[in-house]
């Protein structure tokens, strides 16, 4: 064998065994890639799941229970491409189309679930960032056009109002059923300011009037618990007649 055929050879086993590692590391990239889109589109799923089934009735309409249904969908299917195997992930993704095919008639069996608490508050709007997030990955990945998505957070930022407003209303009442005027005061205050700061307040200038009435009925409690009783004026008035009288005596005695 000539010097070079086997200089040939070394380069040809060298490139194989470049071949090779190459192929290893695109195989084991591809296998990280797989595994990483599993756990992805698992949370994606978690996620729509669980806003779809947690967000309080009285927030939540079958347009957005349609929404979220869809992008449940989408990640469900992609994530059947990865485990075609799976039959729990077939029948999940035939019960959500058959709910999508249903269109705005789309059952919304959500209970309504009053925010009557600050931590409660926070819990809803912690879905609606979820939401929020999921809106836009999925414009981001092509599955929501570009003008729907928008429009959905633009709703969302409605509804993030609209949970402010039942909050503080809730908030108000609740103070003035346990005899609190101030704190109703407060929380009417609140809610006034919070709408007026509004990009365009004028959309809830109905909820500003009612908060304003409301403000100023809880305004006029607290000024009436200020003022003294009947019975504390006439207490008072004879205390000051009393020392009125110790007075005329003192003087009476020193002048005397």
């Amino acid at each position: 064998m000539t010097p070079s055929m086997i200089a040939l050879l070394v380069v040809v086993g060298i490139a194989l065994l470049i071949a090779i590692v190459y192929m290893n590391h695109v195989v084991e990239n591809n296998k990280l890639e797989k595994a990483r889109l599993k756990v992805e589109l698992n949370d994606r799923i978690r996620r729509c799941s669980e806003v779809n089934e947690t967000f309080p009735g009285q927030l939540m309409t079958p347009g957005l229970k349609l929404l979220l249904t869809r992008l449940e969908l989408n990640a469900t299917q992609r994530l059947l491409l990865l485990q075609k195997s799976s039959t729990a992930l077939k029948a999940q993704v035939a019960e959500l189309n058959g709910l999508i095919a249903k269109g705005e008639s789309i059952p919304v069996n959500n209970p309504p679930n009053p925010v009557l608490t600050e931590a409660k508050a926070k819990d809803v709007r912690f879905l609606l960032e979820t939401l929020h997030g999921q809106i836009t990955r999925a414009a981001k990945d092509g599955f929501l056009p570009t003008n729907e998505a928008k429009q959905w957070i633009k709703e969302i930022r409605h509804l993030l109002v609209v949970l402010h407003i039942e909050f503080f209303n809730n908030l108000g009442k609740l103070a003035l059923q346990k005899n609190q005027p101030a704190q109703a005061r407060l929380a009417f205050e609140r809610a006034v300011q919070y709408l007026r700061k509004q990009p365009v307040p004028a959309m809830y200038n109905a909820q500003i009037k009612d908060f304003e009435a409301q403000l100023a009925r809880a305004n006029a409690q607290v000024l009436n618990a200020l003022e003294p009783s009947t019975g504390e004026v006439n207490e008072l008035t004879e205390g000051l007649k009393t020392d009125e009288a110790d007075a005329d005596w003192k003087k009476k005695a020193i002048y005397d």
